[in-house]
This record gives structure tokens, sequence and C-alpha cells, in this order.
């Protein structure tokens, strides 16, 4: 997909559908900066990748703390493509949502990547070229009694995609969403527990998806592939959002 080299930075690498995507970017040749809180994992996610002979390196960050983002995008230097991934994901229907947990889902699904984003566009404007992929999530197109706070933020994610790819494809650069269904994660397992599968039942294809099948998406979105492909929600819920 001729990714040998581009630098990427993914959000959120050290487990799950980001620790996919670093890995399957890092198979095509693609150098792979990986953030996350745990250092251990992070560590981990870099030996992973390394010992296939892929190029790796960690940054610790807490995309909760706009200091920390700032931190991030100045360490991270110039990058190729950034996979917006990081996410935060309580489940409470409106009259039991408190209020810290609200906070913290739009701090680390919205408020974080936009400041990432913002403080890295500069260096892809002044080269004219750079892709943008925001992870967001089939609840932002239903409706969902028992998590109105995630799928707003999620659908908040869909909304900057349209916007960056209006304001900036003049400078080369292309945004788009990738709009997981139910996917077998540790975190989503820790969200919905018993739910996610039956989720995943309810789908036309009957299950819950790998993350690896979400990051070839991904992949594919940074790639030439999909050159004249911008400012779109890639649906990759195995036809949830279609019933």
């Amino acid at each position: 997909m001729k990714l040998q080299d581009q630098r990427v930075l993914v959000t959120g690498a050290t487990a799950g559908i980001g620790r996919e995507t670093a890995t399957l970017f890092a198979r095509h040749g693609a150098s792979v900066v990986i953030t996350g809180r745990d250092t251990e994992r992070g560590a981990q996610t870099v030996a992973a990748i390394e010992a296939e002979g892929g190029r790796a390196e960690f940054i610790a960050a807490d995309l909760s703390d706009i200091e920390s983002v700032r931190r991030l995008a100045v360490q991270a230097g110039e990058v190729d493509v950034l996979v917006n991934n990081a996410a935060a994901q309580t489940v409470a229907p409106t009259m039991e949502q408190d209020v810290e947990s609200f906070d913290m889902m739009f701090d680390v699904n919205v408020r974080g990547p936009f400041f990432l984003t913002a403080a890295l566009l500069p260096k892809m404007i002044a080269r004219g070229s750079g892709v943008i992929v925001n992870i967001s999530g089939a609840l932002a197109s239903v409706g969902d009694a028992n998590a109105p706070v995630g799928a707003a933020a999620k659908a908040a994610m869909e909304s900057l995609t349209r916007s960056w790819a209006a304001a900036f494809g003049v400078n080369g650069i292309r945004v788009n969403t990738v709009a997981p269904g139910p996917t077998r994660t540790d975190s989503a397992v820790g969200a919905f527990g018993d739910a996610l599968e039956k989720l995943g039942s309810a789908t036309p294809l009957g299950r819950t998806a790998h993350p690896n099948e979400i990051a070839e998406v991904i992949v594919f979105l940074a790639s030439s592939r999909a050159s004249y492909l911008t400012g779109a929600t890639v649906a990759v819920d195995g036809g949830y959002t279609a019933i």
C-alpha cells in the first residue's frame, strides 16, 4: 500500500483496535508512534512490532489531559498519518449519568483529538499532504438508551471529520471516519459486558468483529488506494446500522 516512508501516530494503541492498527501499519512498512497511558503495555506493543521487523516507538500520553496532548504533539513531531483512536466509554442512561464521566468521555473522545489534530495540522499543511482517520462507532448513528453520552461524543468526531475534510482538502489532507460496530476488545467487554455479544448477534453477519478487521479498513483509508476518499464515515459494523 506504499506506506514504507510514512510516519504514523496512533492514539490509544496499546490494546484493542489501536494495537492491531499500529501493528498492521508497521507490517506495511510504516514507522509507527504509539501512545497510551500504560507504559508497560506500550513497551510490550513496541517489542511485539519490532519482533516482526517493524519500526515503532512509544510516547506516554493521556488524552484527557490537555497539557499531555500538547506534549504529545511536540514529541511526535511531523507525522504523515494521524489515527485518532483513543476512547473512553461508560454506560449510563441519561438520568444516571454523572458529570465526572460525562466530562471524561468528551475530553478523551473529542477535546483531546481536536487539539492534537490542530497541533499537527500546520506541518501537514506546509508539506501539502496528510491523512487523518478518526474512530467513531456505530452508536453515533443509532439511538441508544443506555449510552447517550458516548454516542454523542462519537457523533461529534464524525462531524469534525466533515468539517476538517472541507477545510483542509485544498491542502492535500484527507480526513475520514471509521465507525466500528460491536468489536471484541477488552474495553468494549468492560463497558458492555454480555450485551456486547448480543449486539454482535443482532448484526446481519451475526457476530462481533475482531479488532484486526477494523484495522484493515483504517490502514486502507490511510493508503494511496483511498486517494479520492475524504469526508466520509465508513461503517465497519457487520451491517448493524443498515437494519
